[in-house]
């Protein structure tokens, strides 16, 4: 595959994003990264926060103007929103949308809100997308070091000229011009982000794990400790060698005997049910239908959700990790 366009530093004009004013709205894990590293490559920032919250008192010992969001928004002319998809629809209406006048851009750092109209900027403000590939941690210990993450990078079809200069300047100063800035869309961004989620990363890997684990020690006799090893903590080993070497990277560095196993089983492992279950979430996150869902699961106190993730804590597999884990002494 060739041609894919990629911005660097030296490509990005840094003084565009110096020029303006950043309120940082959701200091988490994302959000305080940006929030400093954009501090520390020279723009005028602040963290937008709930008063008497825990992440207040995190922006402040960072050394950060925190202000109410309401306060925030109103000093900055760049809002980034960086709280959860669920709630950035009523935060915005509540406390930012009030506040925002022509000239002014909002980023997002996912695509969710604006692709499924939870979000819409009114007219003169420029919606930008930057994601940075990985999570916040990772983004500010890499700016630390001196290097940053790849990002993706978009504007909004309604955005005005200059604008995606913008969003470059913007992902430089959070690091993103020392590895790479891609061009996404709004749509692709989300579609293939909650994708990527559900069907391998926390969705479908998940489930393989736990089913691989439970018919290991229930029909292969295997001990639940020696399982988890198996099929849960030598992911991470697999996962390495494919984030840095590629699929067939990978191969040349494990055993002959696993690759070939590989080949005779994974393929049975996902076959054509298995892949439907793909195309159907794909149509269910593209129709809006997942959003739609989780939206309505959200405004019912996240009941069902709670419930799930109560659920799935008490499965078997979470008494051999914390085992394994006492046992050496070290963490899950």
């Amino acid at each position: 595959m060739t041609g894919i366009r990629v911005w660097r530093d030296a490509d990005c004009d840094l003084g565009l994003i110096r020029e303006r004013k950043v309120a940082v709205v959701g200091y988490g894990n994302q959000g305080r990264a940006q929030a400093l590293n954009l501090r520390d490559s020279g723009v005028d920032v602040v963290a937008g926060v709930r008063p008497g919250s825990a992440t207040e008192d995190q922006a402040r010992a960072d050394g950060l103007t925190a202000l109410a969001t309401p306060e925030a928004a109103a000093w900055a002319d760049v809002v980034t929103l960086l709280i959860p998809d669920e709630l950035q629809a009523d935060v915005f209406a509540a406390d930012i949308e009030p506040h925002l006048a022509p000239g002014d851009a909002l980023v997002f750092g996912h695509g969710f809100s604006v692709h499924f109209g939870y979000v819409t900027p009114p007219p003169g403000v420029d919606a930008l997308l930057c994601a940075p590939k990985g999570p916040g941690h990772w983004l500010r210990a890499n700016y630390e070091q001196g290097s940053g993450l790849a990002c993706i990078v978009a504007a909004h079809d309604a955005a005005r000229p200059g604008a995606f200069d913008l969003v470059l300047s913007y992902a430089a100063a959070i690091g993103g011009g020392r590895v790479g800035i891609m061009p996404t869309s709004f749509a692709e961004e989300c579609v293939a982000d909650l994708y990527g989620e559900q069907t391998v990363l926390c969705g479908g890997m998940v489930e393989l794990v736990r089913a691989a684990w439970r018919i290991l020690v229930e029909e292969g006799g295997v001990a639940p400790h020696m399982a988890y090893y198996d099929v849960l903590k030598e992911v991470k080993l697999i996962a390495d060698l494919m984030y840095e070497r590629g699929i067939a990277g990978m191969y040349e560095k494990i055993s002959d005997t696993a690759e070939f196993g590989a080949y005779r089983t994974g393929a049975a492992v996902v076959g054509d049910e298995a892949k439907a279950a793909m195309r159907a979430a794909l149509k269910d996150i593209r129709s809006g239908q997942f959003a739609r869902d989780w939206m309505a699961e959200t405004r019912a106190g996240k009941v069902k959700f709670l419930a799930e993730r109560a659920a799935k804590a008490d499965h078997p597999i979470e008494d051999a990790g914390r085992a394994l884990a006492a046992a050496l002494d070290t963490k899950t």
